[in-house]
């Protein structure tokens, strides 16, 4: 049975018992007050709690969607009001009277008695009472497993996109890592052997240790060492390559391969190689909260960038923080002026 069908029965289910249960609680209540117990009171019982229903469905079903959700407390507490005393009216004169002999209902409850009435008034009152507190707790509770299915469907989404963009970035960063040792493999140079025993040690990284949303901030520094030492080759010995850590790597989280994609993108796409000018300065600020990193390398014009692939990972990067971080707790400037390519993250670490 399809899940809509089967609450729907249960809420039925739970109504019919609800009022099997008040009405014999009515005719227990009526058979103290008779001593003596007669067929009757099971229909005075029923008559009774049928002038209940009324005021409790219509404050369910009509007033409290109607008035009441809308902020109309004036009207919504007039008409229940006016309700109560109507269904109490109704319990006492539409049904009662005309079966006062058969049902032994004495003449006092069969003519209009201010007592009386405001009896079933307050009982009335006490059973719509209950009732909405019940409807109340049931749609907050409707309300928090709505909750937690979209925040399980967000996070699905989430884990999707997340999964997405690694599978982007792995193929991308092991692709130019690999033309990197094929350079030198071409000139047979003796640094071949120990460069892939890094790239190995950077793929494990990849691989195995950066499958999790956050990681050991310490891991990924020492990601980053590798990565450096490894991307040395692409520069000319013109090149100005200064790498600067500043304090201590604190004991915190991170959201692995960050800077991977800015670092690559100053080897690959910075420094001609042409000027003693040429540099590349990467600089890491650590506090017990906060990290600041910034990598500046010049650029030239000459240099033909590929503009279909050279943003992957770097759009990556910022899809990855934006699903990550809250707008508070990252800044991410990226400026290129004056043949100057500079990026800038602040990072609030967890």
């Amino acid at each position: 049975m399809p899940e809509k069908l089967l609450n729907k029965r249960n809420n039925v289910l739970g109504h019919i018992f609800s009022w099997i249960f008040s009405i014999a609680f009515f005719t227990f209540i009526f058979y103290l007050y008779s001593t003596v117990f007669y067929a009757e009171l099971i229909t005075k019982a029923a008559i009774t709690n049928i002038g209940l229903a009324i005021s409790v469905y219509i404050n369910l079903y009509v007033l409290i969607p109607k008035l009441l959700k809308k902020k109309s407390y004036i009207f919504y507490i007039f008409w229940l009001v006016l309700t109560i005393s109507a269904s109490s009216l109704f319990v006492q004169f539409g049904l009662l009277y005309p079966f006062r002999n058969v049902l032994h209902v004495s003449e006092q409850l069969s003519t209009f008695n201010a007592n009386i009435h405001s009896a079933f008034f307050i009982v009335t009152l006490v059973y719509v009472a209950v009732s909405s507190f019940l409807k109340f707790v049931k749609d907050w509770i409707a309300m928090q497993d709505l909750n937690y299915k979209l925040a399980k469907i967000e996070k699905q989404k989430l884990q999707a996109e997340l999964n997405t963009l690694k599978g982007q970035l792995n193929p991308h960063f092991l692709f130019n890592s690999l033309n990197n040792i094929y350079s030198l493999a071409l000139i047979q140079s003796k640094k071949v052997p120990d460069l892939i025993l890094k790239l190995s040690d950077l793929m494990r990284h990849i691989i195995y240790e950066s499958k999790e949303n956050f990681i050991s901030l310490d891991k990924e520094i020492e990601f980053v060492d590798n990565f450096i030492a490894l991307q040395q080759i692409r520069i000319s010995e013109n090149t100005k390559l200064v790498y600067v850590k500043e304090g201590r790597v604190p004991d915190a989280k991170i959201v692995p391969l960050l800077f991977e994609p800015f670092i690559d993108n100053a080897f690959k796409h910075g420094v001609p190689g042409n000027s003693e000018n040429d540099f590349i300065k990467i600089r890491f600020e650590f506090t017990d909260t906060h990290l600041h990193f910034k990598i500046e390398n010049n650029f030239s014009d000459e240099v033909k960038w590929n503009k279909k692939n050279s943003g992957i990972g770097i759009q990556n990067v910022k899809q990855r923080l934006s699903l990550l971080y809250k707008k508070n707790e990252y800044n991410l400037l990226i400026n290129k002026d004056n043949h100057v390519y500079c990026v800038e993250l602040n990072l609030q670490l967890r």
